[in-house]
């Protein structure tokens, strides 16, 4: 059997427990066959499903080589890593002339989702925008922007191949795993060092913005992103609700003990208006987001009602920036209005 007939046979094996090949997942790297010996390897970050689909491999065809030799690609960090300070940070995306991180102080405030709108709204105003999930232990932007299907590639300058919708650039270790449940159970060292190779070694091309989705909190991820990228500015994403100003507030406290410029907060789920009396309900409070704005003396952005028809949308990866009713999308996009005026960015005439 030569390398062009394995490679063939392989692409139709299907991955255990899913009605999906392995080829169609995009599992498969280089392949080549040297005298009986099949040198395999395979594309994918996830020890559970490198090791599963290496067993599928040695069931279907061990007996038809002298050797198998199936690795696995490496896409944790190649070199030496030499982290930067806070104070003096290194910059690992050159190739971006602003910064934009999004984070709150806990999850399920909505993050993912604004950030996912703001970098469409940049797009909109035609500049060329990316966004990182750097939410690791819970990548939703993939499913937010309907690239969750796609999986990585590789390009001739073995630059991986961001995925692309809505007029940005995306790039999530969702898109490394088999299937979107594939857990990463990775300590955060690791997960620094995809992260990194995520920033250098994925084919961004020229970008007017990168905006980063960060995991909730104030952790490593955090501190880590803020030593190895310049960041123009920080937007902190809240609710009303007590327990989650009180979260932001140490984000707004962390960001100003390592020196990051806030472009300011945006509270989400910041009231209800039901469909059928139009009557305003504060579910979560009131002013949460404002006061926080006014306590610590950085802007207030604006805020997001809690819309059904977004979540609806955002689950099936419509954004409402994009597709939404134009007053869904100008919260939206007062929010990225307010952004460009509080920060000094780096943009062209």
């Amino acid at each position: 059997m030569n390398s062009k007939e394995l490679q063939q046979g392989l692409k139709e094996l299907k991955y255990p427990g899913i009605d999906r090949s392995i080829g169609d997942l995009k599992l498969l790297g280089e392949i080549k066959v040297v005298n009986n010996i099949a040198n395999i390897e395979l594309l994918t970050i996830s020890d559970d499903s490198y090791l599963n689909v290496k067993k599928l491999i040695e069931e279907n065809y061990a007996t038809q080589f002298d050797a198998l030799n199936i690795t696995k690609k490496n896409l944790e960090a190649k070199k030496d890593m030499n982290y930067g300070h806070s104070a003096s940070p290194n910059n690992r995306a050159p190739y971006a002339k602003n910064i934009i991180a999004v984070t709150s102080g806990k999850g399920g405030v909505g993050k993912s989702t604004v950030s996912v709108n703001i970098a469409i709204a940049l797009a909109q105003k035609g500049y060329k925008v990316g966004i990182l999930d750097a939410d690791v232990y819970g990548p939703n932007i993939p499913r937010l922007t309907n690239t969750d299907l796609q999986r990585i590639a590789w390009n001739d300058d073995n630059k991986i191949v961001p995925a692309e919708n809505y007029g940005i650039k995306i790039m999530s270790v969702a898109l490394t795993t088999p299937t979107m449940d594939t857990p990463l159970v990775w300590r955060s060292s690791v997960a620094v060092n995809a992260l990194i190779q995520f920033l250098e070694d994925v084919a961004w091309g020229e970008l007017d913005f990168m905006v980063i989705d960060m995991p909730p909190g104030t952790g490593d991820v955090q501190l880590t992103i803020a030593q190895e990228l310049p960041i123009s500015a920080a937007v902190l994403v809240t609710t009303p609700q007590v327990v989650a100003t009180d979260d932001v507030s140490r984000a707004v406290m962390m960001f100003k003990d390592i020196g990051v410029k806030m472009a300011g907060i945006v509270e989400n789920m910041s009231f209800f208006i039901a469909p059928d009396t139009k009557n305003r309900y504060d579910i979560f409070g009131t002013g949460g987001g404002d006061k926080i704005a006014q306590k610590y003396n950085i802007p207030f952005l604006g805020g997001i009602p809690l819309d059904m028809a977004v979540r609806e949308a955002s689950d099936k990866g419509e954004p409402p920036v994009a597709l939404g009713s134009s007053e869904q999308k100008k919260y939206y996009q007062d929010v990225v209005d307010n952004i460009l005026k509080n920060s000094d960015f780096t943009l062209d005439n």
